[in-house]
C-alpha cells in the first residue's frame, strides 16, 4: 500500500517544519515540504495538509491573521471539502481559525486570543508560555482524524496567543452537540480542568483543540510533533487516511458575526505612538486590507488613554516608548500636541503633522481583557489605532472582511475614535 503523503505547509516566519516532517515520517507517512508560494501542482497527489507552528508573518496584526487570508488557504479549504485531512498545530491552529475553516467553515467564529488567566475581579496576562501540559481526547475515538487514542498525552506548548474563546455562546453549545471539542487540557490522569495549573493559557472550557463538523480539519495548540509522546496523534492520522474513512455529514448552523463598530469620543489624555522607522506590521496589515479595499492607506499607532493627566507615566517608560525610534502625539481634551523627549514635556505640534493626524478614519482596537492597562491606573486603556485613508466611502469601510483584518470580534472590540 502506498504511504499517505502529507504536505507540510510553510509560511514566512514558521519554524516547526523539521520536527513536523520528522513526526510525519516516523508515523509511516511521506512528508512533502511546501512553501506558501510554491507551484500548487506539487500538491496534486497529497492526501493531507499539515500547517506547522511558528510565527507566520511575525504575528503581524495578530497570530494567524495574515496567513489565514492567503489565497493558499482558499485552495486548502476546497481540498478539505473534497475530504482531505487538514491539521494545524499552534500557529497552524491560529491560521485555521482565522481562515474560517475551523470550527464550522466560513465566517470568523472564534479566536485564539492572548493568554490570560482570571484572577479575582480581573485578568492576569501570562505572556508567552513555554512549558509542558497534558492533553486528552474529549470526543469519540473515530470522531476526527487524530483522536483515535486514549489517555493523557504529555506535550509541550509554546505560544502567546492560545486561548480558545468566542463571544457566541450558541457556538459552544453546537460544538458540544456535534462532539467537536476534540481535545482538552487535563492532568496526568486525564481529568479535564480549567484550573490554571492544568490550562495555563486560560482557554475557555479547557479547550486544547477542536475539529470541524466533518472531522477532517483539526486545530490544536500543543505540539505533538515535538516529542515521541505525540506518536499516537500521527498514527491516528495515518490510519484515518488509509482506512478511506468518509467525513461525517453533520448539518451546521451559520453563525454570522455582527460587527458593531460604535463611535467613542476621545476624552481626557490620549497618547498615540508611531514608529519613525519602517513599521513592517503597519505595511503588512495595509497589504492584507487592500485585498478588500484596494486604495486603502493605513497608519498604525499604539494607543494609551490615561485616567490621570500625566503623560510621563507612559512616555518616561522605555518599555512603552523609545524616543530613538518612535514619536508621540498627545491629544488632551481635543487639543493635539507633540512630545519633546529630551525636555520631557508636551510641545506644539507642527501644523502639517496635526493636519495629517486629523485626516482619515481612526479605528481603535482594544483586546479583551485589556491587561496592558493594569499598571497605568484604574480607568486607563490601551490598544492599537489604525488611521485609515485613501478616499474610501462608508460602504467600503464597513465591509466585514475588511473589519476583521483590524480585529477579531471574539477577542477584541473595534470603535470609531472621534
Amino acid at each position: 500500500m502506498k504511504k499517505p503523503t502529507i504536505a507540510v505547509i510553510s509560511f514566512p516566519g514558521n519554524n516547526c517544519e523539521v520536527e513536523s516532517m520528522r513526526a510525519v515520517r516516523e508515523a509511516g507517512m511521506t512528508p512533502v515540504f511546501f512553501r506558501w508560494n510554491d507551484d500548487r501542482a506539487k500538491l496534486q497527489d497529497v492526501d493531507g495538509y499539515f500547517l506547522v507552528g511558528g510565527f507566520s508573518y511575525e504575528d503581524r496584526g495578530r497570530s494567524g491573521m495574515v496567513a489565514g487570508r492567503d489565497s493558499l488557504m482558499d485552495f486548502i479549504g476546497r481540498e478539505s471539502e473534497a475530504g482531505k485531512v487538514v491539521i494545524g498545530n499552534c500557529n497552524g491552529a491560529q491560521i485555521l481559525v482565522e481562515s474560517g475553516l475551523i470550527p464550522l467553515g466560513g465566517d470568523l467564529q472564534m479566536s485564539l486570543a492572548r493568554n490570560a488567566i482570571a484572577e479575582g475581579n480581573g485578568f492576569h496576562a501570562t505572556g508567552f508560555l513555554s512549558e509542558w501540559i497534558w492533553m486528552t481526547p474529549t470526543c469519540d475515538k473515530d470522531r476526527c482524524a487524530t483522536s483515535a487514542w486514549e489517555g493523557a498525552m504529555h506535550l509541550p506548548i509554546a505560544h502567546g496567543e492560545g486561548r480558545f474563546t468566542t463571544k457566541d455562546k450558541d457556538l459552544i453549545a453546537e460544538l458540544r452537540q456535534n462532539n467537536q471539542i476534540a481535545f482538552s487540557y487535563c492532568d496526568e490522569k486525564g481529568k479535564v480542568s480549567v484550573d490554571p495549573m492544568i490550562t495555563p493559557n486560560g482557554s475557555h472550557y479547557a479547550i486544547a483543540g477542536i475539529c470541524n463538523a466533518q472531522g477532517n480539519v483539526i486545530a490544536i495548540m500543543p505540539h505533538p510533533e515535538r516529542t515521541p509522546h505525540g506518536a499516537a496523534y500521527f498514527s491516528s492520522l495515518k490510519n484515518w487516511i488509509e482506512s478511506g474513512k468518509k467525513t461525517a455529514s453533520i448539518p451546521v448552523t451559520k453563525h454570522a458575526t455582527p460587527h458593531n463598530v460604535p463611535k467613542r469620543k476621545g476624552d481626557g489624555l490620549e497618547i498615540f505612538i508611531e514608529s519613525i522607522i519602517v513599521n513592517n506590521e503597519e505595511r503588512t496589515v495595509e497589504a492584507v486590507a487592500r485585498k478588500y479595499a484596494p486604495h486603502l492607506q493605513l497608519k498604525q499607532y499604539r494607543y494609551f488613554s490615561l485616567s490621570h493627566q500625566n503623560p510621563r507615566a507612559v512616555l518616561d517608560d522605555l518599555t512603552l516608548f523609545n524616543a530613538n525610534k518612535e514619536r508621540a502625539v498627545i491629544r488632551q481634551n481635543g487639543k493635539l500636541m507633540g512630545w519633546d523627549a529630551s525636555r520631557k514635556e508636551a510641545t506644539q505640534l507642527a501644523e502639517q503633522k496635526a493636519e495629517q493626524f486629523s485626516q482619515g478614519t481612526l479605528y481603535l482596537r482594544r483586546d479583551e481583557p485589556d491587561t496592558g492597562a493594569t499598571s497605568l491606573g484604574e480607568g486607563s486603556m490601551t490598544g492599537v489605532c489604525y488611521a485609515v485613508g485613501g478616499q474610501l466611502d462608508e460602504q467600503a469601510l464597513s465591509q466585514s472582511l475588511l473589519l476583521t483584518v483590524f480585529y477579531n470580534p471574539h477577542a477584541s472590540t473595534l470603535e470609531l475614535l472621534s
